[in-house]
């Protein structure tokens, strides 16, 4: 639909010279949930879920996948064999055709780095904003995690896996510079609260730039090895299941097991709750525990969903729930992220499974990892 930015408060933020804009409704999701979930959920399917672990080698013996795979932590080895391979390796994917199977493809994928700047809280609404570039880019400004702006993304390519993906100070001012065209207030560096970079696995079509690459993803089944391994190029956050179930069609020939596409009307642990009940959630969540704050349950309810409740336990005050690290992160919490969602360490808790890392102090964050040591090496782990 049509908005006229003259009056409402999604004009308020902008340079009067904007009096139009057109808005659609879309969906959001918090990445890091979405991973964790995903593994959880095939772990209650019957996958084995293992993190911190390593290919170093994949080759067919009589027919069958025998991967050897290296614990991170241990350095301990182990082989599994498998029917069939998925190659899931994202930005990876072809360096583990060529080096870790020790095959030749004419497939790849261009290597695309994506920056993104959080700031402080840039406007009052809870609406995204698209802005145009005179070099024809979008990038986005989102109201995120409550209190902050997300700014994104730049379409940088990155030459070499090895090179950690940081956002450059180049990327950074593009940003900065782009959003302060549109908004009233410029956005400078001094509103940068943080920033993280990212890159994108896009099927190499041979494009021009980097900004003109296929967003779309690839599969391509190869049998050359004497056992069959599909490869996937690509792909992103709004298809994956899609993805995956067109991954799955393309090996189901040799394994009929796999059966038809479900997952379409099937939520993710947590999940089970209808899509407009997360207020009713919260206030269920409140009156069984009072002591929670309006802000701590939203929280729970976002990264658990109806699960909250078993985060929670019986506990009846806020200190049955063990040590406060802040922001209302607790021990019984970390606890369950240990044992349910396969964390290890303080960033795996305040950046892999949550973004509290913008809300935690560097002792608070000291002080849970020496928790999470101590709690690992009292079960062996």
């Amino acid at each position: 639909r049509a908005i006229d930015l003259r009056h409402g408060p999604e004009g308020a933020p902008l340079k009067d010279r904007f009096t139009k804009a057109y808005e659609y409704s879309d969906c959001w999701v918090e990445d890091s949930r979405l991973v964790v979930l995903n593994a959880r959920d095939a772990a209650e399917r019957g996958a084995r879920i293992t993190t911190r672990t390593k290919v170093t080698m994949a080759q067919v013996i009589d027919g069958i996948w025998h991967v050897t795979l290296q614990d991170q932590n241990s350095s301990a080895r182990r082989i599994v064999r498998a029917q069939v391979l998925v190659n899931a390796g994202g930005p990876w994917v072809e360096n583990i055709i060529r080096n870790t199977t020790g095959l030749n493809t004419k497939e790849g994928v261009r290597l695309v780095r994506g920056s993104h700047i959080i700031t402080r809280k840039l406007y009052d609404h809870d609406k995204c904003y698209f802005f145009q570039g005179e070099d024809g880019r979008i990038i986005f400004t989102i109201p995120y995690e409550t209190d902050f702006t997300l700014i994104g993304t730049t379409d940088i390519d990155h030459q070499d896996l090895a090179e950690k993906p940081v956002c450059s100070p180049e990327e950074q001012d593009y940003l900065l510079q782009l959003a302060s065209t549109y908004l009233k207030t410029s956005v400078t560096a001094d509103d940068v609260v943080a920033t993280y970079s990212g890159v994108r696995p896009l099927y190499n079509d041979a494009a021009s730039s980097a900004t003109a690459a296929t967003r779309d993803y690839v599969l391509k089944l190869d049998k050359t090895a004497g056992a069959p391994m599909l490869n996937v190029f690509g792909g992103k956050i709004t298809t994956y299941r899609k993805l995956a179930e067109q991954a799955l069609q393309q090996i189901s020939d040799d394994t009929p097991q796999m059966g038809q596409a479900w997952t379409a009307g099937v939520a993710l642990p947590g999940g089970d709750f209808p899509v407009g009940g997360v207020d009713d959630l919260i206030q269920q969540l409140i009156k069984k525990f009072p002591f929670l704050t309006p802000p701590w349950a939203r929280r729970l309810v976002k990264a658990y969903g109806n699960e909250a409740f078993d985060v929670l336990g019986a506990a009846t005050v806020s200190t049955d729930l063990g040590e406060d690290f802040g922001a209302s992160l607790t021990a019984r919490e970390v606890a369950w992220l240990m044992d349910k969602e396969f964390a290890q360490t303080a960033e795996d808790v305040i950046w892999r499974r949550s973004k509290l890392g913008l809300r935690l102090t560097d002792a608070q964050i000291e002080r849970l990892q020496n928790w999470m040591q101590h709690r690992l090496g009292a079960r062996g782990t």
